[in-house]
């Protein structure tokens, strides 16, 4: 597992440079750290066993990477993020290159996030309904949520 500091400065901030200054907030920066500890521990951008799942933030084709590429609030920042990233713009090819391309891993994640109506979490109770309303995990650990919650808002600075 990486540091969060250089995920952070690594994956983070270039996707967030990417999709511009409005998606790059100190809580959405938190949120991202603590899916991506909660999903793979920013250990594996495959999903272990063989499961559907790429990138950090372990988003499956059918799933994440389609609702990202066709939601009303994110389609035309992935389309932008996918031209930058130089993939092309279709659930498989996104979801091939995620397997390989944490930076549109992050950017991805950040899309998935934009498209939730409801403000981004200040709690890791907050948090975990946020996480677990978008990411629908197969199978959820709400007992590990806090743990990545604190981390993250340790790595940040922020309260937790």
């Amino acid at each position: 597992m990486m540091s969060l500091n250089t995920v952070n400065l690594t994956m983070l901030s270039p996707s967030l440079e990417i999709l511009g200054a409005k998606f790059d907030t100190q809580d959405a920066r938190r949120m991202l750290l603590a899916i991506g500890l909660q999903e793979s521990g920013f250990a594996t951008m495959v999903q272990y066993g063989g499961g559907p799942a790429h990138s950090y933030w372990q988003f499956e084709r059918g799933g994440g990477v389609k609702g990202v590429l066709n939601h009303p609030a994110s389609a035309k920042y992935a389309t932008a993020l996918c031209k930058v990233r130089s993939v092309g713009c279709t659930p498989m090819e996104v979801w091939t290159a995620m397997a390989t391309d944490p930076i549109l891993g992050a950017g991805m994640a950040r899309l998935l996030l934009w498209t939730d109506a409801h403000p981004m979490p200040t709690s890791a109770a907050d948090g975990w309904n946020y996480y677990n309303r978008n990411w629908r995990p197969g199978k959820p650990h709400p007992d590990k949520f806090p743990a990545c919650w604190k981390a993250a808002s340790e790595c940040l600075g922020m309260t937790v």
